[in-house]
């Protein structure tokens, strides 16, 4: 059974079943679970379809409260019904680390999959993911060394599922041609997040910062790149309403494009998150962005006990690129920055930096070492 609630989970969770198949052939897998389209589409048989379930903040978590208990209890009825070999849990802590404890409690075999970020705030849980987990994999280089100082040995650095898989699939010259952009000019791509709230939030100060660059350096051409999972009439809406009318011949809203919207970029604005190492992977110098709701931001964002919030700045140890967070978080101050990066030596050094970040992310093949891994716990 696999259980994966984000939308960077079901993608980790789809991987890593091409990868158990092709790692042993002679073995007829049979998986089902929490499923997000990725991993139906890898053929997950879905217990409880995820994507009703992909939300962010505690007042939406609070109103959609019965829709997880009903997930809950569906996804332990179908462990007591089918009795499965074992359960991989894949992020999605909040969800993850009570099933684990009821798994545990009925001597399932647990495999944790992408580290729930305790290393950041609420390290208390360290000790019900020892208690609880039989493995624990890990996807970001410092976090096995972090789980040892705590006494946990059940631990494996497996590589980030990214590294080696993040590539282009056209180059500059096509990407410009399909958007009707000037391969000429600069562009920078402007990522607001995956989820609705996060566009609602993040992407106006994006176009502030846009405008304010448009009326000074008009050679700039912006992106604005919209997930896989969101629609982009909801960018569209709220491009729409901005005030600025000197974006509208300089702006592309595109579609389930990250990854060659960032190769074609001289420098992104990206919300903090997966797609920030993304563009690490592809080198493209960027501005770490966040913004929540005051309630969340206060009383979540005061447990956070790290000096980074960036999972770049964070691999570094150091800070590679700028944080904006919460109210640090606007037009003036991020049109600054972005426009910092357009310069030569200030570009060129931050691509530099992200090559090493990317060095540290691993090798590549993390859902086959994955895969390996979890072969040989099921062979004990």
């Amino acid at each position: 059974m696999l259980v994966a609630g984000e939308a960077s989970g079901d993608a980790h969770g789809a991987s890593l079943v091409s990868a158990l198949r092709e790692t042993a052939p002679q073995i007829e897998f049979q998986f089902f679970g929490a499923t997000g389209a990725q991993m139906r589409a890898a053929g997950v048989q879905s217990i409880v379809d995820t994507d009703r379930l992909s939300i962010l903040g505690l007042w939406e978590v609070a109103a959609a409260f019965p829709k997880f208990l009903s997930a809950y209890h569906e996804l332990k009825q179908a462990v007591i019904d089918r009795k499965p070999d074992a359960v991989v849990l894949i992020d999605w802590p909040e969800f993850n680390l009570r099933l684990a404890r009821w798994l545990h409690r009925r001597s399932v075999r647990v495999i944790y999959y992408v580290s729930p970020q305790v290393w950041a705030w609420r390290s208390y849980r360290a000790r019900s993911i020892a208690r609880d987990v039989d493995l624990l994999l890990s996807i970001l280089p410092f976090e096995k060394e972090w789980y040892a100082a705590r006494g946990m040995a059940h631990v494996e650095f497996v590589g980030h599922p990214l590294a080696g898989n993040v590539r282009a699939t056209s180059d500059r010259a096509e990407f410009c041609r399909r958007h009707d952009l000037d391969p000429a000019k600069p562009i920078i791509s402007l990522l607001p997040g995956s989820r609705h709230k996060e566009l609602a939030r993040i992407l106006p100060p994006m176009l502030d910062a846009a405008g304010m660059i448009s009326r000074s350096h008009d050679q700039v051409q912006f992106a604005v790149v919209v997930a896989p999972n969101r629609d982009p009439k909801e960018a569209d809406e709220i491009v729409a309403r901005h005030p600025s009318n000197s974006l509208r011949s300089g702006l592309r809203i595109i579609h389930d494009e990250t990854r060659d919207a960032l190769a074609a970029s001289a420098a992104a604005a990206i919300a903090s998150g997966t797609a920030t190492l993304e563009a690490a992977l592809l080198g493209t110098p960027m501005v770490i962005v966040y913004k929540e709701s005051f309630l969340n931001w206060h009383l979540l964002g005061s447990m956070i006990s790290v000096d980074h919030f960036g999972l770049v700045n964070l691999i570094a140890g150091r800070r590679v690129v700028t944080e904006l967070m919460q109210n640090d978080l606007n037009g003036e101050v991020l049109a600054r920055e972005l426009l910092n990066l357009l310069e030569r030596d200030r570009n060129h050094q931050v691509r530099t930096e992200l090559v090493m970040v990317a060095q540290q992310l691993g090798e590549g093949g993390a859902s086959r070492l994955a895969a390996k891994t979890i072969l040989e716990l099921l062979e004990k």
